[in-house]
């Protein structure tokens, strides 16, 4: 028997099974809750009532997408503090020295990464957003906790607390993201959250700005008072996550039945399901053997090691140019303008002509010009070299775009669960490395760090290239056999199949 027999048999099973005895059906875990919702709605399926789904998106991005957006600006936000604490005095208050800032920055991402292999299974187990908000929340008490630091361990400690908590925030909102919305939908909702980055790094100029105002009297230092404010903002924020964000659509108090259902009729063309809490482990299996993974993860791995380089030394970058502390916060505020313009540009970009291979490319050469300015002007050029900076920031959307594809590349709760943690996991690999690339015996140049910029960039040009080759070939293996109009109704709409299980599945790229 061949393959896509086997496919079709195994549908054919699930479908009789469930139509005989759904309930069981559905509690094997065979089938995602969004088709138990629809089994048990099917008059409000069935009625002619129509939904106006463009009024429909609306209702639903004032809901959902502000939510996200503040969590992912806060994360990035408490992160990129101690770039700016760099400027503050942090250094002379906690006798920093040689590679212990830098060691500081990284353990924070080693910190997120180990905890991502148990978020796999969190993400299964609890739903994403209260195991979001929670997140949240218990990320704002770390970062809260790092004002009481006194020494190089105990900064180190908070740090990597604070990377343990955040471990949950983009693979949490990849996946409620693509509960709510079509693959082409998902784009520009991705870079909506995601522009919260750039904006983190604006308002983090202007809030170390501010607090570097205070008086020598003042009972707390200037960076210490700012690690206790957004500690604090972050752990409300947290709790209204907790409190506001649905776990599915069809748990949204504010949406009716019949949105309900055209919701679920809409998203189901991205045959991945909404919500499924069994535990497949041949999904693990499978993702280990699957090609995309591993291009996903190297490609997202070379990102983040320029992302890492932003994150952590941009400030210090722009004060070794010869501005004052002052200064060079202030100074580092274009670079979130130069972020959130390139998350809008692949954002709206893909949603109107997909590719998102060349939008991801089109960010990269911008940043690798950034890189030679950096890494081959002298820094007596101060145009050059903050063009150099500003350029390199355009490296940040693509990430959105990688995260984006997973969700819509990868069918199968668990799978989807593994990717989302996996490809989050590469992030801070990157950003592992990233720091490491400034040794305080290459100041106050940093050259080889500079260097790596460029060729980390070039590098994800050519995987992502890879992986567009990739998804063309998938495709053209795939069966062309169209839905019908009633399809989102029958079971094997919502089978819990992955992308590889799934004949029908078609790649996006």
């Amino acid at each position: 028997m061949s393959t896509s027999e086997k496919d079709s048999t195994g549908a054919k099973e699930v479908v009789d099974s469930v139509h005989e005895t759904p309930n069981n059906g559905a509690s094997s875990g065979e089938l995602d809750a969004a088709w138990q919702f629809l089994d048990s709605h099917r008059e409000h399926a069935e009625a002619s009532e129509p939904i106006d789904l463009a009024a429909l998106r609306r209702k639903i991005d004032l809901r959902i997408v502000p939510l996200m957006f503040l969590c992912y600006t806060l994360q990035f936000l408490d992160k990129v503090i101690l770039n700016y604490a760099a400027v503050m005095g942090i250094h002379k208050d906690l006798k920093l020295a040689g590679n212990d800032f830098s060691n500081i920055a990284t353990f924070l991402f080693v910190g997120l990464l180990c905890f991502e292999v148990p978020n796999i299974y969190f993400l299964q187990a609890v739903p994403a957003a209260k195991w979001l908000g929670a997140n949240v929340a218990l990320w704002g008490v770390a970062t809260a906790c790092g004002a009481a630091a006194h020494n190089y361990q105990t900064l180190l400690i908070s740090r990597v607390f604070l990377g343990i908590f955040e471990a949950t925030i983009a693979p949490s909102l990849m996946l409620i993201s693509s509960q709510w919305y079509t693959k082409s939908e998902q784009a520009p909702r991705f870079s909506f959250w995601y522009v919260g980055l750039g904006l983190g790094q604006i308002i983090g100029g202007l809030v170390s700005y501010g607090f570097q105002h205070m008086g020598p009297d003042a009972k707390l230092a200037g960076w210490r008072t700012m690690f206790l404010t957004l500690g604090l903002v972050t752990v409300i924020v947290g709790s209204c996550v907790f409190l506001f964000l649905p776990d599915t659509p069809m748990k949204a108090r504010w949406l009716t039945n019949n949105e309900k259902v055209a919701l679920l009729k809409h998203v189901s063309v991205n045959q991945t399901g909404i919500e499924n809490r069994k535990f497949r482990g041949k999904e693990i299996l499978e993702a280990l053997m699957d090609p995309q993974i591993y291009l996903l993860l190297l490609s997202v791995v070379l990102l983040s090691v320029s992302s890492g380089v932003v994150t952590t030394y941009s400030a210090t970058l722009i004060r070794n140019l010869g501005y004052d502390p002052k200064r060079a916060a202030l100074m580092n505020t274009p670079s979130g303008a130069v972020s959130i313009f390139f998350t809008l540009f692949v954002g709206f970009g893909i949603r109107r002509q997909s590719h998102r291979w060349a939008f991801i490319i089109a960010c990269i050469i911008p940043a690798i010009i950034g890189g030679a300015l950096m890494s081959f002007l002298p820094t007596s050029n101060r145009r050059g070299c903050l063009a150099g900076i500003y350029l390199t920031n355009a490296v940040v959307a693509p990430l959105a775009i990688f995260y984006n594809w997973t969700m819509a590349n990868i069918g199968g709760a668990t799978k989807r669960a593994f990717a989302a943690a996996i490809i989050s996991g590469s992030f801070s690999i990157g950003n592992i490395i990233g720091p490491q690339t400034f040794q305080a015996r290459d100041a106050p140049d940093f050259r080889p760090a500079k260097l790596a910029v460029m060729g980390t960039q070039a590098g994800c040009a050519f995987t992502t290239f890879l992986l567009f080759l990739y998804y063309v070939y998938q495709n053209k293996t795939r069966s062309n056999a169209k839905e019908n109009e009633d399809a989102f109704m029958e079971p094997e709409s919502w089978a819990r199949m992955t992308d590889k299980e799934n004949k029908r599945f078609r790649y996006t790229y």
